[in-house]
Parts: C-alpha cells; sequence; structure tokens
C-alpha cells in the first residue's frame, strides 16, 4: 500500500436553480458558484485550497457554450492549475472524470482536482431569460468531440435520437424477459415509480411529484406518448438548471491542509469500459459486456461483494438501460435495495452530462452522515455505450491502479462486433426490435425497426402506414414477425410497407 497516494473526496456541492428564480445564471456562472461552495465545503480557508488545485476538469456545457469556460473559471476562482480540460459530452463524464482525477493523483500528476459541471436548459430553452448572459462562443478547444449519434447509416433511421434507440433497447428487453406488452409497461412504470418517490424527496430534484406506476406509464396530454413504449415521464428531463463540483485531492495532501477525516470519502474502486459503438452491430441488443465487466472490476478493486453495497444510483435516462444495468451487475429482480440516491434523469432531472455528478456528491452526503455506507454510482454515456462505475465509502482501495489493466478485456467486448448491416435490403425481414416514433400530439408518425435478412445478416428499415394501421400495429408485438422489405433509391432507406390487411393477419 502506498500510503498517502489514495484519491478522497473532501469537498461537494450541487446547486438547483429551480423555474420561479427572477434573475437566473448562466450555466458558468452557475459552476463558479458550485466550485466556491465545494471549496468551502472542505473547511479550509479558500486561498490555501485554490493554491492546492493544480488540475481543473469542467464537464461539457450543452445548453450555452463559451469560448474556453475552464480559463474563466479558474480566473474566476483565482486558481493556476498546471492542466485545465474541457471535456466532450457524454453521461459517463463525470465518473470517466473522477476515476481520471484518481489515477492522476495517485500517479502524483495533480495534487488537488476540481471538477465541475452545470447547465441551465430550462432558462436557455423554456424560460429564455437570457438577457444577460454572455453571447454564445464557440469552444476554442476540447478534448475529444460532441456526441453526434452513431453513424450515417444509423442516424438515417433516428438511431441518432435517443428517445428512439432507447425504446428499440427497451423492446428487446421485453421479448427477451418473455413478457406482454402491458406486463413490460406495468414493469416499467412500477421501476420507476421507485425513482420518482426518491427524487420526490430530494430539495435539488427539479420535479417534486411522486408519480405512481400508472401515473408513468399512461398517455395523457400532460405525459404523451414520445416513443413506443416510452413516456414523457419515463425520459430524461434536460430541460432543467442543475449544477455539481467536487474536490479531490491525496490523502497526503489533506493531512497537510488539516482537512477533517470526517469529510473524506474515499473512491474504493473505478472502472470505465466501452460496448461495441454501431448498435446494428452488437450481438445482442439487451445487454451491456461494458457494464458486466466494469462492475466487476470496480468491486474487485473495492475489496468487496456486491451484496456489501448498501446503494446504488444507476444511470436512468430511459427504463432500458437501468434494467441492463440490473441484470449485468447481479441485481435481481426483488432486491430492496435502493437503485437511485438522487432520483434519477427524468424527475430529479438530466442536466446533459453532468447527472451523474449530482450521484456523487449525494453519495458523499449520505456516507458523511452514515460511515458504514458503501455507494456504487453507474455512469452511462451515448447509447449505452460507455459506463463508468465509482464505488465510494470511508475505506481505501483493496487494489491500487498500478496493478490494475483492463485492456485485455476492453478488446475481448470489441472483438465480438458483427458485420455491418446491409444498407440496401430487398427480402423478408424478421424483426429482433422496434419502436414507433410519435408527434408532438402523442400519434405514431412511423415505425423503425431492426431485423435480420439473409444469411442472419442485420438491417435496418422503416415502417410506412397510415396512421390507423400505426395505431393498431401498437397492439401487437413485432418481435419475431417476418415482413417484406424493400429498399427505396430515392429515400436510401430499406422500407416496410404495411395496411390493414397486416393488422388483420397479426390478429390470426
Amino acid at each position: 500500500m502506498k500510503e498517502g497516494k489514495n484519491s478522497i473526496i473532501v469537498g461537494v456541492s450541487q446547486y438547483t436553480q429551480h423555474k420561479q428564480t427572477k434573475n437566473p445564471l448562466d450555466p458558468l456562472q452557475l459552476i463558479l458558484h458550485a466550485s466556491k461552495n465545494a471549496i468551502k465545503d472542505t473547511g479550509v480557508e479558500d486561498f490555501k485550497l485554490i493554491k492546492s488545485i493544480d488540475s481543473v476538469i469542467l464537464i461539457n456545457v450543452n445548453s450555452w457554450s463559451y469560448k474556453d469556460s475552464p480559463g474563466v473559471l479558474c480566473k474566476a476562482l483565482g486558481i493556476k492549475p498546471k492542466q485545465k480540460i474541457y471535456l466532450a459530452d457524454g453521461g459517463n463524464t463525470p465518473q470517466m472524470a473522477v476515476n481520471r482525477a484518481s489515477k492522476a493523483l495517485f500517479y502524483g500528476q495533480a495534487k488537488a482536482v476540481l471538477i465541475a459541471g452545470g447547465e441551465a436548459a430550462y432558462t436557455a430553452y423554456k424560460s429564455k431569460k437570457t438577457q444577460d448572459w454572455p453571447p454564445r462562443e464557440k469552444p476554442a478547444s476540447m478534448e475529444g468531440k460532441i456526441w453526434n449519434g452513431i453513424n450515417d447509416h444509423e442516424n438515417l433511421y433516428g438511431f441518432k435520437i435517443p428517445s428512439c434507440t432507447y425504446a428499440i433497447f427497451e423492446n428487446a428487453l421485453r421479448s427477451a424477459s418473455q413478457r406482454t406488452i402491458r406486463e413490460h409497461q406495468l414493469h416499467m412504470g412500477k421501476l420507476f415509480e421507485r425513482f420518482s418517490k426518491i427524487a420526490s424527496e430530494n430539495p435539488h430534484a427539479w420535479t417534486r411529484t411522486s408519480f405512481s406506476a400508472e401515473e408513468i406509464i399512461t398517455p395523457t396530454d400532460e405525459n404523451r406518448m414520445i416513443n413506443f413504449p416510452y413516456t414523457k415521464r419515463m425520459c430524461s428531463n434536460m430541460f432543467v438548471d442543475q449544477v455539481a463540483a467536487i474536490i479531490m485531492m491525496t490523502e497526503e495532501v489533506a493531512r497537510r491542509l488539516n482537512i477533517d477525516e470526517h469529510l473524506w470519502v474515499y473512491l474504493m474502486g473505478g472502472s470505465d469500459f466501452q460496448n461495441i459503438h454501431e448498435i446494428s452491430r452488437r450481438p445482442k441488443l439487451y445487454d451491456s459486456p461494458a457494464a458486466r465487466e466494469g462492475s466487476k472490476r470496480a468491486l474487485k478493486q473495492a475489496g468487496l461483494r456486491l451484496n456489501e453495497i448498501n446503494a446504488f444510483d444507476i444511470y436512468s435516462c430511459f427504463p432500458s438501460i437501468v434494467q441492463i444495468i440490473k441484470k449485468e451487475i447481479g441485481i435481481l429482480e426483488d432486491d430492496p435495495r435502493t437503485l437511485t440516491i438522487a432520483g434519477g434523469l427524468p424527475y430529479f432531472g438530466g442536466p446533459w452530462s453532468n447527472y451523474s455528478m449530482h450521484a456523487i456528491v449525494t453519495a458523499v452526503e449520505k456516507i458523511r452522515d452514515n460511515s458504514d455506507l458503501k455507494i456504487m454510482v453507474i455512469a452511462n454515456g451515448g447509447y449505452n455505450t460507455k459506463q463508468s462505475f465509482g464505488i465510494y465509502g470511508k475505506n481505501p482501495p483493496l487494489i491500487l491502479w498500478d496493478q490494475l489493466d483492463d485492456t485485455e478485456i476492453q478488446s475481448a467486448i470489441l472483438s465480438k462486433s458483427l458485420a455491418p448491416p446491409l444498407k440496401e435490403a430487398n427480402g423478408v425481414l424478421e424483426i429482433e426490435s422496434y419502436t414507433f416514433v410519435h408527434d408532438r400530439q402523442g400519434n405514431p408518425v412511423k415505425g423503425i425497426v431492426i431485423g435480420k435478412i439473409e444469411s442472419n445478416r442485420r438491417a435496418l428499415a422503416q415502417i410506412s402506414a397510415d396512421r390507423i394501421v400505426l395505431n393498431g400495429l401498437l397492439k401487437h408485438d413485432l418481435i419475431g414477425k417476418k415482413f417484406p422489405v424493400k429498399h427505396d433509391p430515392s429515400l436510401q432507406k430499406n422500407i416496410i410497407t404495411l395496411n390493414s390487411r397486416d393488422i388483420e393477419k397479426l390478429r390470426t
């Protein structure tokens, strides 16, 4: 054990700028506010702590843009770090940033790290009270690129829209679980009822209403269908103003600054893994090898078994990702443990890439109140693409970073990639999964499917039909059904054309 090199969180802050705020701050001012409070939370005089911070990591701000967010933040705080990092977007980034900072601290590449992120999407896009905000400017530099869907072919069919893609995962999950449409709707509703209840008790949550399962799954004017089977209350709410920040350092630096050990919370274990990037090339549409391996790796580093974790915060942009991660890490259906400590993205709020920062801050606060707790945070990015794990508690990790190498595990996950899908499919397509896209009035406008055609080769297709037929199709499980598909050169899409006779066939 390399005494003093373990990373700890010593300062945290989170803040929600609610709708009624008269003069709402822009995202960067919110981040500045949270960062100052995280510094104060350490109990150290501001100037002493600021002098120690030599690395700043800022989570991508999606609701507004600035030429140099990290630079403006550092200048306002009086920090002169060796390293300023502005990350690209992705829901996995807060936990990934914590894991990255922990490694930098362990290897002596940093002494103390500020990690922060925040959004003001409600103000920017809903209330539009932005007259006092600075002008939008394109970032001068960024590590990585802004997420832009999967690839041109999958994006063409709507896979770029998260509610579409996760709905496709959801229907594949339903089929694999052998539930009827109604049974699975209730299953999703009961799952998110638990999340809604937690959010209703969280003063930082954007939505403080506790919804029943039926209120979550039943389409209404206030809860329209988005992408079958998802209603609005099953989808992440990105239109929120929320911010969070944390301060990390080594034990050695914390002792030198005389930070009360009551405030210390260890990253006991962490991991970052990726699934196959292209959805159509994944062997299954309802699993996550990245989550499976990531949970095992983080638990191994922490020296814990899954049953020793007291609570979880599983990324919850949509029900499917919660179910996928639950299954992969081994949480049983009747497990009574909390699956979210913050409240989840549809209810607590989904501040673009920064939700899991709030989960981490909440974990730290809970562990400070109860030193026996061990909490696992699972952050998800892309389309079930990237998962980062963090286990938090009052004990240092059992295994140090220099004793771990994930290269072989990651390579094994990516080696399972299937052949690319057929871009021009003509023949009979057997549906593996599907969704129906709805307009703002809650009416279905088209179907999107993924399935197998000749020689088990995958293909994507769009269902073309009138509204009456689309509404009829919604009542039937299409997975395993076979339909003629034809490539339309003018649309550059594979099309399944259906009519009322096809509904009659499904009934029989």
